[in-house]
Protein backbone atom coordinates (compact mmCIF):
# COMPACT_ATOMS: atom_id res chain seq x y z
CA UNK A 1 0.00 0.00 0.00
CA UNK A 2 1.51 3.52 -0.85
CA UNK A 3 1.52 6.52 1.55
CA UNK A 4 -1.50 8.38 -0.40
CA UNK A 5 -3.82 4.95 0.09
CA UNK A 6 -2.36 4.66 3.76
CA UNK A 7 -3.92 8.44 4.61
CA UNK A 8 -6.86 7.77 3.02
CA UNK A 9 -7.75 4.35 4.65
CA UNK A 10 -6.39 6.11 8.25
CA UNK A 11 -9.22 8.63 7.23
CA UNK A 12 -11.91 6.77 6.18
CA UNK A 13 -11.34 4.51 9.14
CA UNK A 14 -11.56 7.68 11.87
CA UNK A 15 -14.88 8.75 9.71
CA UNK A 16 -16.53 5.62 9.56
CA UNK A 17 -18.06 4.29 12.51
CA UNK A 18 -17.48 0.55 10.87
CA UNK A 19 -13.60 -0.91 11.67
CA UNK A 20 -13.66 -2.73 8.38
CA UNK A 21 -12.83 -0.50 5.06
CA UNK A 22 -14.34 -3.35 2.59
CA UNK A 23 -17.63 -4.64 1.84
CA UNK A 24 -18.95 -7.78 1.59
CA UNK A 25 -20.14 -8.65 -1.87
CA UNK A 26 -24.22 -9.70 -1.82
CA UNK A 27 -24.56 -10.58 -5.82
CA UNK A 28 -23.03 -13.59 -7.36
CA UNK A 29 -21.17 -13.07 -10.43
CA UNK A 30 -23.02 -13.41 -13.49
CA UNK A 31 -23.97 -16.72 -16.03
CA UNK A 32 -22.90 -16.23 -19.78
CA UNK A 33 -25.67 -18.10 -20.10
CA UNK A 34 -29.67 -18.00 -19.06
CA UNK A 35 -30.31 -17.50 -15.16
CA UNK A 36 -32.75 -20.63 -15.09
CA UNK A 37 -30.95 -23.78 -14.88
CA UNK A 38 -30.66 -25.77 -17.80
CA UNK A 39 -32.76 -28.59 -16.36
CA UNK A 40 -35.76 -26.46 -15.75
CA UNK A 41 -35.53 -25.05 -19.45
CA UNK A 42 -35.59 -28.74 -20.55
CA UNK A 43 -38.68 -29.98 -18.45
CA UNK A 44 -40.35 -26.48 -19.64
CA UNK A 45 -39.26 -27.31 -23.79
CA UNK A 46 -40.88 -30.85 -23.04
CA UNK A 47 -43.72 -29.74 -21.11
CA UNK A 48 -44.84 -27.59 -23.71
CA UNK A 49 -44.55 -30.70 -25.94
CA UNK A 50 -46.62 -32.75 -23.82
CA UNK A 51 -49.73 -30.40 -23.65
CA UNK A 52 -49.14 -29.99 -27.72
CA UNK A 53 -48.77 -33.05 -28.72
CA UNK A 54 -50.08 -37.21 -27.82
CA UNK A 55 -46.89 -38.42 -26.53
CA UNK A 56 -46.67 -42.39 -27.18
CA UNK A 57 -43.80 -42.98 -24.33
CA UNK A 58 -44.58 -42.10 -20.91
CA UNK A 59 -41.14 -41.28 -19.45
CA UNK A 60 -40.47 -38.98 -16.79
CA UNK A 61 -38.82 -35.99 -17.60
CA UNK A 62 -35.83 -36.91 -15.85
CA UNK A 63 -35.45 -39.66 -18.56
CA UNK A 64 -36.56 -37.45 -21.48
CA UNK A 65 -33.32 -34.51 -20.38
CA UNK A 66 -31.20 -37.92 -20.58
CA UNK A 67 -32.43 -38.53 -24.03
CA UNK A 68 -31.78 -34.84 -25.44
CA UNK A 69 -28.38 -34.35 -24.17
CA UNK A 70 -27.34 -37.62 -25.13
CA UNK A 71 -28.96 -37.28 -28.87
CA UNK A 72 -26.82 -34.01 -29.06
CA UNK A 73 -23.43 -35.15 -27.81
CA UNK A 74 -24.43 -38.02 -30.47
CA UNK A 75 -24.92 -40.93 -28.39
CA UNK A 76 -26.10 -44.38 -30.19
CA UNK A 77 -29.86 -44.99 -29.56
CA UNK A 78 -28.22 -48.58 -28.37
CA UNK A 79 -26.47 -46.55 -26.12
CA UNK A 80 -29.22 -44.52 -24.28
CA UNK A 81 -31.47 -47.77 -24.40
CA UNK A 82 -28.54 -49.15 -22.16
CA UNK A 83 -28.27 -46.72 -20.26
CA UNK A 84 -31.79 -45.59 -19.83
CA UNK A 85 -32.85 -49.47 -18.87
CA UNK A 86 -35.20 -49.18 -22.40
CA UNK A 87 -35.63 -51.14 -25.44
CA UNK A 88 -33.78 -49.12 -28.30
CA UNK A 89 -37.34 -49.19 -30.00
CA UNK A 90 -38.53 -47.29 -27.17
CA UNK A 91 -35.32 -44.98 -27.35
CA UNK A 92 -36.73 -43.99 -31.08
CA UNK A 93 -40.38 -43.43 -30.48
CA UNK A 94 -39.02 -40.97 -27.46
CA UNK A 95 -36.93 -39.48 -29.94
CA UNK A 96 -39.70 -39.07 -32.45
CA UNK A 97 -42.22 -37.83 -29.82
CA UNK A 98 -39.41 -35.04 -29.39
CA UNK A 99 -38.87 -34.19 -32.91
CA UNK A 100 -35.21 -35.01 -32.63
CA UNK A 101 -34.94 -36.92 -35.91
CA UNK A 102 -31.69 -38.65 -36.99
CA UNK A 103 -30.51 -38.42 -40.57
CA UNK A 104 -30.24 -42.34 -40.69
CA UNK A 105 -34.37 -42.20 -39.54
CA UNK A 106 -35.01 -41.38 -43.21
CA UNK A 107 -33.07 -44.48 -44.47
CA UNK A 108 -35.73 -46.56 -46.23
CA UNK A 109 -35.72 -49.03 -49.22
CA UNK A 110 -38.30 -46.94 -50.90
CA UNK A 111 -38.46 -42.45 -51.12
CA UNK A 112 -40.11 -41.49 -48.40
CA UNK A 113 -42.05 -39.16 -50.84
CA UNK A 114 -43.85 -41.87 -52.60
CA UNK A 115 -45.14 -43.27 -49.15
CA UNK A 116 -46.63 -39.56 -48.80
CA UNK A 117 -48.01 -39.96 -52.23
CA UNK A 118 -49.60 -43.12 -51.58
CA UNK A 119 -51.09 -41.89 -48.28
CA UNK A 120 -52.94 -39.62 -49.70
CA UNK A 121 -53.71 -41.33 -52.92
CA UNK A 122 -56.91 -43.13 -52.97
CA UNK A 123 -56.47 -46.77 -54.00
CA UNK A 124 -57.21 -50.05 -53.65
CA UNK A 125 -53.59 -51.50 -53.57
CA UNK A 126 -52.03 -51.57 -50.19
CA UNK A 127 -48.82 -49.06 -49.58
CA UNK A 128 -46.54 -52.18 -48.48
CA UNK A 129 -47.15 -54.10 -51.48
CA UNK A 130 -46.77 -50.96 -53.90
CA UNK A 131 -43.32 -50.11 -51.73
CA UNK A 132 -42.78 -54.20 -51.39
CA UNK A 133 -41.78 -53.37 -47.89
CA UNK A 134 -43.18 -55.31 -44.84
CA UNK A 135 -45.55 -53.81 -42.22
CA UNK A 136 -43.01 -52.88 -39.32
CA UNK A 137 -40.85 -50.80 -42.07
CA UNK A 138 -44.37 -49.40 -43.24
CA UNK A 139 -44.47 -48.70 -39.97
CA UNK A 140 -41.43 -47.12 -38.84
CA UNK A 141 -41.85 -44.58 -42.07
CA UNK A 142 -45.15 -43.80 -41.48
CA UNK A 143 -43.65 -42.90 -38.12
CA UNK A 144 -40.95 -40.81 -39.66
CA UNK A 145 -42.97 -39.08 -41.89
CA UNK A 146 -45.29 -37.68 -39.36
CA UNK A 147 -42.91 -36.63 -36.50
CA UNK A 148 -41.37 -34.72 -39.66
CA UNK A 149 -44.61 -33.01 -40.67
CA UNK A 150 -45.54 -32.27 -36.78
CA UNK A 151 -41.60 -30.50 -36.36
CA UNK A 152 -42.13 -29.08 -39.92
CA UNK A 153 -45.51 -27.74 -38.92
CA UNK A 154 -43.63 -25.81 -35.61
CA UNK A 155 -40.92 -24.75 -37.68
CA UNK A 156 -38.67 -27.04 -36.06
CA UNK A 157 -38.69 -24.90 -32.88
CA UNK A 158 -38.62 -27.45 -30.10
CA UNK A 159 -35.28 -29.13 -31.77
CA UNK A 160 -34.27 -25.46 -31.84
CA UNK A 161 -34.67 -24.70 -28.34
CA UNK A 162 -33.37 -28.53 -26.84
CA UNK A 163 -29.88 -27.61 -28.97
CA UNK A 164 -29.67 -24.16 -28.03
CA UNK A 165 -29.95 -25.07 -24.14
CA UNK A 166 -27.67 -28.19 -24.46
CA UNK A 167 -25.28 -26.25 -26.01
CA UNK A 168 -25.34 -22.81 -24.05
CA UNK A 169 -24.06 -24.85 -21.26
CA UNK A 170 -20.94 -26.17 -23.69
CA UNK A 171 -20.54 -22.22 -25.09
CA UNK A 172 -20.33 -21.02 -20.93
CA UNK A 173 -17.57 -23.10 -20.36
CA UNK A 174 -15.89 -23.31 -23.70
CA UNK A 175 -15.94 -19.14 -23.06
CA UNK A 176 -14.77 -19.28 -19.87
CA UNK A 177 -12.00 -21.67 -20.64
CA UNK A 178 -11.16 -19.33 -23.19
CA UNK A 179 -11.18 -16.61 -21.24
CA UNK A 180 -9.02 -18.41 -18.58
CA UNK A 181 -6.53 -19.41 -21.46
CA UNK A 182 -6.60 -15.13 -22.86
CA UNK A 183 -5.68 -14.00 -19.45
CA UNK A 184 -3.02 -16.39 -19.19
CA UNK A 185 -1.16 -15.39 -22.27
CA UNK A 186 -1.25 -11.93 -21.44
CA UNK A 187 0.46 -12.12 -18.30
CA UNK A 188 2.76 -13.93 -19.55
CA UNK A 189 3.34 -12.44 -22.79
CA UNK A 190 6.89 -11.11 -23.34
CA UNK A 191 8.28 -12.98 -19.79
CA UNK A 192 11.34 -14.93 -20.37
CA UNK A 193 11.56 -18.51 -19.50
CA UNK A 194 15.31 -19.11 -18.07
CA UNK A 195 14.69 -22.31 -16.74
CA UNK A 196 17.78 -25.12 -16.77
CA UNK A 197 17.06 -28.56 -15.95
Amino acid sequence: MDEKTEELRDLFLDVSEDGTVTETQEETPGSLTDEQPEDERLDDVIGRMEERYAFETDWDHGSYRRLVRGFFEEDSDAELAEELDVDEASVVRARMDLHLLRESDTDFPFELRELRRLRTKETDAEPAEELDADEATLDRAICVIETQDEARTANDRFRDEFEEIVTDGDLSTQLARDAREDGLEEATEGMENDLSM
